[in-house]
This record gives C-alpha cells, structure tokens and sequence, in this order.
C-alpha cells in the first residue's frame, strides 16, 4: 500500500503551504485512491438493508481507522504542524438521518463491512436532511441543511432506473459511498438514491416549498412534514421511489450472478428497517408478476422466502398506517398487489387484528411485513417479548417461529477508538487491542478494577475529555461549561416518551432547591441534545422550556456557581463524538415498555459514563450485566405501566397535587419563565402534563429526583465510583453491532 507521503510526492504538493481545506481534500482523494483498489465482497447471496436514514457521521477519520492508517496520517500532518483535528472539521456531516434508527443502520452497515458479508445498505441521498436547527428567541427554528459538496464522499454512477407512479415517471440516479470494514481487503456499498431535477430553489422560509412539485422535492428532505395531506402523499413518493429503485437494483445484482428469477431467495435477502422500506414486498412481487411472468402465489412466496422485518417500537407514529386511497393515487399498481395481498389474509384469518387492511381502508405496514416476511426481530429482548406477548401477541401465536430478538449493538471502532482516542490508547496498554475485533474482550478490564493507578488514570481522561468539550462548545457554540462540574447529559430526538420534560423538571426542583439555600457538593452541568420534528407541537414546547431554564439559570449569579443547562444547538453524531466521552451521568429516562432498545445508553457505558435510567429497551441488559450496583435505575416497571395503559389507571392530576411536584410543575407558567418565553408554549405544555401526560412525566419523577440525588452523593467517593465506571467499560462488549450482525447472519440472512 502506498504511504501517504509518497501519494503526496508523487502530486509534488507541499502540505506545509496548504490551507486546512486542501488538506482535507488531499487525505480525502488518497482515501478514495486505497478504497478504489478494493473490490466488492461478492459472495452468491446479498444482504440489502433498506433503511430512510442512515446517520453515517463524517467519514474520514472512521476511514482511516478501518484502513489502518489514522495513526500515520495523524503523524505526517503533525510533521506539518497540521493538527488532524483541525483537517476533520472542514468535512461536513452527510444529513442522512436523524436519530438512533438511523445510527443503528450506520452502525450496521460497517460491521457487515468489517465481518465480510456480502451487503449493501440502500436509501435516499436526501440533500438537506431532516433540516438544520436553529434556536431564536428561544424556540426551535429549522433551516436546509445543506451538506453535499463538489468533493464528498458521493460517488456518481451510471446507474439509472425508471419509477412509475401513477401519473408520471421519474428517472433515478444511483449514488454510492464506500463502506469499508475494519482490516478488510474488500468492501461493499451504502446505495443512496436521488433526482437530478431536485431544485433548491422551491425552499422558501425555512423549510418550507411546495409538496405537491415532486420532481423537485422528492430527495430534499427526510420526514418532509407530513401533518397534512400533501405531506403524507410526498412520504408516499418518497417510500415508493426508495423502495422500486432498491428493487430493481436487486433483481439486476441477482441476474447478473446466474438467478433464475424463482430462486431470487438464494441470491438476495432484503432486510426492512422499521415500516418506511415496507412497499418494497409488493414492488419485487409487482416485478415478479409483471415483468418475469411468474404467478401472484409464486411470486409472494418467494419474497416471502428472501424478507425479513425489524421493529423499532411500539410507538403508533411508527407504524405506518396509510390510507389505501393514498397509495392508490400515488402508485395504483403497488396498491392493487396490497389489495391482493389482503385477501390472501383474510381468505385464511377472521380476526381484524391480522388484517392489511383495516375497516377504515388503512393499510398496516407493519402488518403486510409480518405475514409476508419469514422474520420479526425486535431490537432489545424486552422489546421483543413485548411484542410477543403484548403488541403483536396475535402475530406471534400465528406465527412463532418468525419472531426473534437481536439486541442492538455500536460500532466500537467509532465510538471508542475515534471518539475517545486517550481511553482507547490506554485500554490498548492495558489489555492489548483485541476488543476492536472482539469487544468481549474488553472484560479484560475487570482485572484492574481494584488497581488505584487505573481508577486514577480513568478518571484523568475523562476530566481531560470534559476539557476538550469546553473548548469544543466554547469554540463552536459559544457555551463555555465548567469542567470540574458533574457532566449530566441527554441526547435524543425529542418526544414525550423519551421524558426530556422529566428531566427539565429536575431542573426547575434543583433551581427552586438552591435558591432555598440547598447548595449542591459540586456544580451540575446538565445538557440536552436532540431535534424536535417540525409537526411535533409538544417536543418543540419541550426545547422551548429548556431553553427559557437555561436562559434564566444560566444567568443567575446566586445559582450558576451550582446548576448549569444547555441545550446544544443542531445535535447530530459530530457532537456526540464530543459530548459521550465527557460525561458522567448517562440520562436513559423514557417511559417503561416505550423504548425498543436505544443504543446512546451503549455509547455512553462503554465510554464511562454511569446509567440513570428506567428499566427499558436495552437499559434492562444493561443492568443485568454490569450488576445492579453499578447502574442506576429508578421508576415503574413495563408490566406495571403496560397494565396503567389498559386499565387507564394513570391520572397525572394524582402526582401533580404530591408534595414537592405541584410547585416543580407550576414554574412552568411562573412569571420568572413567561418573562423569558412564549406564553401559549409554556401553558400548553403545562396543561398537558396535568390533563393528558401520555407518557406519565409525573409518575416516576420523585424517584427520579431522589435517584438522581444519590448518583451525585455517589460521585463524591470517587474510588467507588470508579468501580462502577470499570465495570460498564468492560460488560458493554457485548453492545458490539459486530456481534449483532453475527446474529443476523446466522439466524436469519443465511436461513
């Protein structure tokens, strides 16, 4: 392999005299020169992994760790006096997603990489992404987030296929971006397909352009706003343009290598992230029957054969429930195969809770995946057995042999290796680097979890790393936190059941507590992350609050020396690259049973980071493995919350009028923060914690509030603490996507 230097020489270029952005883009096309020289892993069997978001991150530096070359380029540019971090910030993150089921699919795709598999992810090169987050006046603004640039890592092909909806079609450009595995001679591909005819120019006022001009709009946005029709119609487009053009693709691929057709399920296996990828079963059955001549019966058996399903949550939203007049008025053909589709099920099953289509002519997506896939997998073995034994109960006692779990994972090599270079070199000292390849060896560690010098040396770089995030946010965002403080952080799309309004209720008790003369041992830096979607009124009301609380707390001289609050500004994976390795308290708060899995909970343990968390998705495995002791858990159980739903036995107004929460939850509207904010925000939000709080905000906060105090009286025995920190570094092993992907090979990929 030729070193970077000779690359350089070779171009008789003179890196000393090169702005940081010739740099960036000299690593960039040398990284593109060692990645052309890889051939495509090309076994007879492809896994396809359809996904709507692939939050991939900035790619040089992950690059040039799976290549093996970060420490030289980082040697040669200090040669230089170029630091490679400075280079690393001139790349712009790709806006290919938004939150953990997107991360989860990066995640993925690079261990299918770095496991050999023959695999391809496959979406949409969405040119703005979700949108870029602006606060003003303290509230949540969106602005384009504009990230592709001439020299990225997008590579253009001659791929081009044509996608027929009802009253015009639309001719799709294939896209790729190599995804190269860790130590690996081969590589596959994420596959993003676009428009050439988008336009920037129907943007106006934010985010905002017509929904209704689909040439232009198709690929500009992910999760355009859909709280009207015209927005559920262009997720429609978007849905069905994602998925014809993966099916094409797929059944190009298969023929290319010898399939028949009627053996398509040798060649090719089709993995559906969550319900966006859904219509893809009735597009490969409209290729099958339409264009190879192969009956309806046939043709759905044999994607039967070649599908599986994942679930992320239970979450109504979620499961995608679209009026068949919808889909009919988008793509007649897909809908008259769902139709088909249907009577199949109800020439076998009565029961309205198996249909694809239900009484008020909506069609279950999820549903349609269930009987015509041959898995369901949920992501955490909580998750899962409620959907056995709750939410798709019916499915399950049809179907058993389909459901499976596969608890989600992280890819180490980023969020270790690049994220925490300090921690990552001293693990290597201690226990070799084995864990890269083999994250249970981390379980090494426990070796030194009595050893002072180890306790000492984690705890010198996590104050170190809290240094790197002052000066990052102080840099990037203008909020200078204080790095001797308790780092309490929440990073996490916005939504109810994710609790952030627990968590800010904390904040107003803390704020009311110090101005009482309660002073803390030891100042608190709380932070939150995440975006709230443009139609999603009560999130947005939740950042608002958050930041009026920052606003006031911040600037009160009397409480700032004792409690800080942040929200950082357009939270994507370059800031929780900053904000992971920094931080002590890991917030896992959402309400019991609404959690699928999370995987911020794995980053976090693996990075030191101790969990407050309920007892949800992946927090439940987590416990189990680091031991009780190490972990803090606090709130109602699933069963008991499960059970609250069915009975309606949850009235907030009964917590609200406890002792110690009706002020908490009355400061909500107090002249101090209506001062400071939106008064129509503030009372909605109030008001919806004391008539509805779906997601019970109030039933867990005292224990919440108390759990948390005792994890602050904790980190005052630093020997102790540091225990439990060794502890969760060396138990996350098993958090590794790479053992995840194992699991999907072997149980489901190569059935």
């Amino acid at each position: 392999m030729k070193l970077f230097k000779d690359y350089v020489l070779e171009r008789n270029l003179n890196i000393d005299s090169m702005t940081n952005e010739d740099t960036y883009n000299l690593i960039l096309d040398y990284v593109k020169y060692l990645s052309d020289k890889k051939v495509e892993n090309n076994d007879k069997k492809k896994v396809y992994y359809i996904s709507a978001e692939f939050l991939i991150g900035k790619l040089l530096s992950n690059n040039l760790i799976n290549l093996g070359i970060y420490d030289e380029i980082k040697s040669e540019l200090s040669n230089h006096n170029k630091n490679i971090s400075d280079i690393e910030e001139i790349e712009l993150e790709p806006s290919l997603g938004n939150g953990g089921l997107g991360r989860l699919a990066a995640c993925f795709i690079d261990s299918i990489s770095t496991l050999g598999i023959t695999g391809s992810g496959i979406g949409l090169n969405y040119h703005c992404g979700l949108f870029k987050q602006v606060f003003k006046i303290n509230e949540q603004t969106a602005e384009p987030n504009y990230w592709i640039t001439e020299n990225s890592w997008l590579i253009d092909t001659d791929t081009t296929y044509n996608v027929k909806f009802k009253d015009f079609t639309l001719k799709s450009k294939l896209r790729k971006i190599d995804v190269l595995g860790y130590n690996k001679d081969k590589k596959n591909y994420l596959n993003l397909f676009d428009l050439e005819s988008v336009d920037y120019n129907i943007i106006k006022n934010g985010i905002n352009f017509d929904k209704t001009d689909i040439n232009k709009n198709l690929t500009l946005f992910l999760y355009p706003d859909d709280s009207d029709k015209q927005g559920e119609m262009l997720r429609i487009y978007q849905q069905y343009f994602m998925v014809s053009n993966a099916a094409q693709l797929i059944i190009d691929e298969a023929k290319a290598k010898g399939s028949k057709i009627t053996d398509l399920y040798d060649y090719a296996y089709v993995q559906i992230n969550d319900t966006h990828p859904s219509m893809v079963i009735p597009e490969l059955i409209r290729i099958l029957t339409t264009e190879h001549n192969i009956s309806f019966e046939e043709s759905y058996k044999i994607v039967q054969k070649m599908t599986g399903y994942t679930n992320h949550t239970i979450l109504a939203e979620a499961l995608e429930k679209w009026p068949l007049s919808f889909i009919e008025e988008a793509v007649p053909e897909i809908a008259e195969i769902i139709v088909k589709l249907d009577k199949v099920i109800k020439a076998k099953y009565s029961d309205d809770n198996l249909q694809i289509i239900d009484k008020d002519n909506r069609v279950h997506m999820a549903h349609m995946d269930i009987h015509f896939s041959n898995s369901v997998n949920g992501v955490a073995y909580l998750h899962t057995e409620i959907l056995k034994n709750s939410e798709l109960k019916h499915f399950y006692t049809l179907y058993p042999e389909k459901f499976n779990n596969k608890t989600n994972g992280i890819t180490f090599r980023r969020w270790l290796e690049y994220s925490n270079e300090d921690l990552s070199a001293y693990l290597k000292e201690l226990i070799g680097n084995e864990y890269l390849e083999d994250a249970t060896k981390l379980e090494k560690l426990l070796d030194y979890k009595n050893d002072k010098t180890v306790l000492n040396k984690l705890s010198e770089i996590k104050n170190k790393n809290k240094t790197k995030l002052k000066e990052y946010l102080l840099r990037t965002q203008g909020i200078e936190i204080d790095e001797n403080s308790i780092i309490d952080t929440q990073i996490k799309r916005f939504h109810e059941y994710k609790r952030q309004q627990m968590n800010a209720l904390y904040v107003i008790k803390k704020y009311l507590a110090i101005k009482n003369g309660e002073k803390p041992a030891r100042k608190i830096t709380v932070l939150f992350g995440g975006k709230a979607a443009p139609a999603y009124t009560i999130a947005q009301d939740i950042i608002h609050l958050i930041l009026c609380l920052s606003e006031l707390i911040n600037n009160d001289p009397e409480v700032n020396k004792y409690l800080n609050v942040y929200l950082v500004e357009n939270y994507n994976v370059t800031l929780a690259e900053k904000l992971i390795p920094a931080t002590d308290i890991s917030e896992q708060i959402s309400l019991a049973s609404k959690e699928a899995s999370g995987t911020g909970n794995m980053k976090f343990m693996l990075n030191g980071a101790l969990t407050l968390g309920t007892m949800d998705g992946a927090n439940v495995e987590i416990a189990e493995l680091v031991g009780r002791e190490n972990i803090y858990i606090f709130g109602k159980e699933s069963d008991e919350i499960i059970k609250l739903y069915e009975t309606a036995g949850y009235n907030s107004r009964d917590y609200y009028n406890q002792e110690g929460i009706k002020e908490v939850v009355d400061f909500i509207v107090s002249e101090e923060l209506i001062k400071l904010g939106n008064e129509e925000r503030l009372n909605r939000l109030y008001n919806e914690l004391l008539n509805k709080d779906w997601f019970m905000t109030l039933i867990d906060l005292e224990d919440y509030y108390n759990t948390k105090e005792q994890m602050l009286k904790d980190y005052e025995n630093q020997d102790d603490w540091l225990v439990k920190v060794i502890n969760n570094i060396a138990k996350a092993g098993f958090f590794s996507s790479d053992r995840t992907i194992e699991q999907y090979n072997k149980d489901i990929w190569n059935k």
